[in-house]
Order: C-alpha cells, then sequence, then structure tokens
C-alpha cells in the first residue's frame, strides 16, 4: 500500500528529555491506524512532532512528496493535515459556529460539506449558537472533530478521542469514524482497545519511544499473548 506518511529514525527531545528515539513508521492511504502504547510511551509526542508543534532533532517525516520535517504548523496544516489533540484544542468563549468557522481558510463554509458535517455530528447543528465551555465532554469532542474536517483533509491526526466519554457517545463515534475515513486517512492514538479494533486497519504499538511492533490490527486483536506482551493487557478484557 502506498504511505500518505512516514517517519523515518525519527527522534525528539523535549527539554533535556529524549523522547522518541528513532521512530519508523509507514502510515497507508486510506482508513484508520492505530498508534498503541502504554501511557508515556511517545505517542503523544509523535502526533506533535508529526505536526510541527515539537522539532525532531533527527530524522525525516514525509507527507505525500513534501518533506515537512522543519516546515511551520501553519504550512504543515495548508498541506492538508488537521490535528485533533487530547486537549481538544477549541476555543470555549465562542460558539460552536465561531470554531468551526476559524477552522476554514476564509472564515466561509461550503454549503455541502457544512451539511455533510451536521449530517455525522447533529448536535453542533443543534448547539451552533451555544458557547463552546457550555458543550458536555462528548460534545466538545464532537466539535473538535467537527473542525478537522470542517474542510477537506487528506490526514487528521487524533489523539484519545474518546477520553471520558460515555459508551452511547462512543458506539456514535464509530460510526462517524468509519464514515470519515473514506475520504480522509486517520492517524489514531487511543486506550479505548474496543474503539481502536473497530476502526484500525492497522495498528503500531510505540515503546519507550520506539515502534516495537507493526502489522494489521485484526492480528494483534486475535493474539492474546501478543497483546499481553506488547501492551500487558488483553484486548479480550475491553470488549
Amino acid at each position: 500500500m502506498n504511505a500518505i506518511l512516514r517517519l523515518d529514525d525519527v527522534h525528539t527531545d523535549i527539554g533535556q528529555y529524549r523522547v522518541l528515539h528513532g521512530i519508523s513508521l509507514d502510515v497507508p492511504e486510506g482508513g484508520v491506524h492505530v498508534l498503541l502504547g502504554r501511557n508515556g510511551a511517545g505517542k503523544t509526542t509523535t502526533l506533535r512532532t508529526i505536526m510541527g508543534l515539537w522539532r525532531a532533532r533527527k530524522g525525516a517525516i514525509v507527507f505525500r512528496h513534501h518533506d515537512i520535517t522543519h516546515i511551520r504548523t501553519p504550512d504543515i496544516a495548508r498541506l492538508g493535515i488537521a490535528y485533533v489533540p487530547e486537549n481538544m484544542g477549541i476555543f470555549g468563549g465562542l460558539t460552536v459556529e465561531e470554531n468551526m468557522r476559524l477552522a476554514t481558510a476564509t472564515g466561509k463554509f461550503d454549503p455541502a460539506r457544512l451539511k455533510r458535517v451536521l449530517a455525522l455530528f447533529p448536535a453542533m447543528e443543534k448547539f451552533w449558537t451555544r458557547q463552546a465551555f457550555a458543550l458536555s465532554g462528548g460534545q466538545k469532542q464532537m466539535l473538535a472533530i467537527s473542525r478537522a474536517i470542517i474542510e477537506r483533509r487528506d490526514l487528521i491526526l487524533i489523539d484519545e478521542p474518546t477520553k471520558g466519554l460515555a459508551p452511547a457517545i462512543i458506539r456514535a463515534m464509530i460510526d462517524a469514524f468509519r464514515e470519515i475515513a473514506t475520504e480522509t486517512t486517520i492517524l489514531l492514538v487511543e486506550q479505548n482497545f474496543l474503539f481502536a479494533r473497530s476502526l484500525g486497519s492497522t495498528v503500531a504499538v510505540i515503546d519507550d519511544g520506539r515502534i516495537i511492533h507493526r502489522g494489521g490490527m485484526a492480528e494483534l486483536a486475535a493474539d492474546e499473548a501478543l497483546q499481553t506482551r506488547l501492551l500487558s493487557l488483553s484486548l479480550a478484557a475491553h470488549q
């Protein structure tokens, strides 16, 4: 499969701490691709390094034919990459509409695109004029993802989208992500293994700043011994 994103021996430091120790990873184009690992393994640092929020000390990051290793975050975004951080990155004092307008290049919505996003997340239309701080946790996450897709993107990086959400909201998220993945590649960091297994076509496991496993999600989901060795748990416990 063709890779839409490639990381080649990426090292990232945060202050005096060396966090990534040579991440090499190909993200195939299309579908949902999952990055798993224990807390502190380097998953969020990997996403932030791709997005240029933290700079790689060594190595290369290539998006399609563009070397994005050393370019600015706004320029990376203009190439067609969106990022939904764990803290969602929304503006609490602005309305749902204002948050989504800020995510467009011109401040104007494409009507057909807006209709599609609101069909995926109907709560956004219901709370269109409500300030974002007044939304529930699930609604805020829907807003964060809506912002990421309000314009067509080639790749979306999403960090822990189900954290703290109720099971009913998570089930709705699975349906929405499946629809989004029909047109946009998703690189997903997730601790909810049922969610990850339901969506992921490929998986990479990171530990201590290094990729220690790559393969199909179905393969990992079917092998409890491998799950325990890589993640110190069994996915069956999360069914």
